[in-house]
């Protein structure tokens, strides 16, 4: 697929292809073994990381208090990867799980909009088909616009997700899960629309992950064995042809087990929210005097949108961006909601936009 290097409700059952060996294979039973037997609520997880503490953005505190209580008691998520700006757009949640982050978005996106849950547990995804017509009635939809399917997320060809279909991409502590993650990405780049939005939270490390770690059916079920160490997630977009993402909000993971932290060691685990676009971007942030002017005009954020941790725009106030963050945001469904002056005519060298870094937390991408 030559794009890929340029850029970076019913429960439907189909058939899925075994993607790896068996190693693959094992983990995959592990996880939906872990996932669909051994844990019953949130209350049996032994660490904070695959369920972290993390706050609810303001404009979804009052949707959390419509989902049904059995649903929000079988989640397991680390963060709360739900972007602005939904209304009409067509969602897919990778590992919807129990649903409920697709049920949120559901309300998001409106009755023009769509949501896609793709899970490969029978216990989870039953959970979510359970209550699909209550959240249907609690939204005052004529139908429900959130579809279930069952599935790998490393194979969402199979199950019928087609290229250059889907506007967003979510993933709520998921994607660490996967034994093949760079065809988790491929896939998700594959089906973004161009300008399509990926944006996840997942559990990274400082190091890498010891093969002996890897392959303990607690940690992996916990989100601690397949961890991502951030240099070789950032290794993993570049060779994908995303050459720049952005981290939104990082929080560390506490293990709260005596017994988990002795087999860990010094490893620290971070739970990360990045956005990615499908869009055509530098390596580096490059300056060419672009200034960008937020209008203030997405209902969930009057004020200030926030578009990474080091970018944040004040309606109506100027700011100085790189040629990748102008990109973002015109060439993307926040468009219309802001005005960028300049082009890319006069190069000004690089542009200085890193992120501050500190001992206590991984540094994202290049800008």
């Amino acid at each position: 697929m030559l794009w890929l290097y340029r850029w970076c409700g019913q429960l439907v059952h189909r058939s899925t292809s075994v993607i790896g060996g068996t190693m693959d294979l094992e983990t995959r039973e592990s996880v939906m073994d872990y996932y669909g037997k051994v844990l019953k609520t949130n209350q049996d997880l032994k660490t904070n990381a695959c369920c972290t503490s993390d706050s609810l953005p303001n404009f979804i505190k009052p949707i959390i208090k419509e989902i049904h209580s059995e649903v929000l008691e079988k989640f397991y998520g680390c963060g709360s990867p739900i972007p602005l700006e939904l209304a009409g757009k067509t969602v897919l949640d990778l590992g919807c799980g129990s649903g409920r982050d697709s049920f949120i978005m559901s309300k998001l996106v409106g009755a023009e909009g769509q949501v896609i849950g793709v899970d490969m547990t029978d216990e989870q995804i039953s959970v979510a088909l359970r209550h699909q017509d209550h959240h249907r009635k609690q939204f005052g939809f004529n139908k429900s616009n959130v579809t279930f399917l069952k599935g790998f997320i490393e194979d969402l060809e199979t199950i019928g997700i087609k290229s250059n279909s889907v506007d967003v991409v979510t993933s709520n502590c998921v994607i660490n899960l996967s034994p093949n993650k760079k065809r988790v990405f491929s896939e998700i780049f594959r089906i973004l629309k161009p300008g399509g939005e990926l944006y996840f939270s997942d559990i990274f490390s400082d190091r890498r992950i010891p093969e002996n770690l890897k392959n303990d059916s607690v940690l992996v079920g916990e989100c601690l064995g397949g961890a991502m160490y951030i240099e070789d997630f950032r290794r993993l977009f570049l060779s994908l042809g995303c050459l720049d993402y952005r981290v939104v909000k990082t929080s560390l993971v506490t293990l709260n087990s005596p017994e988990l932290e002795l087999q860990v060691g010094k490893i620290r685990f971070y739970s990360l929210t990045i956005r990615a676009f499908k869009l055509d971007l530098e390596d580096r942030c490059e300056d060419f005097g672009q200034v960008a002017y937020y209008k203030g005009t997405i209902p969930e954020a009057p004020n200030v949108f926030v578009l990474d941790d080091h970018h944040a725009f004040e309606k109506g106030r100027p700011l100085l961006v790189c040629s990748n963050t102008a990109a973002m945001l015109t060439n993307s469904r926040y468009g219309k909601h802001f005005e960028v002056t300049g082009d890319t005519k006069s190069h000004f060298g690089l542009f200085d936009c890193a992120p501050e870094t500190s001992s206590t937390a991984p540094v994202g991408a290049c800008c």
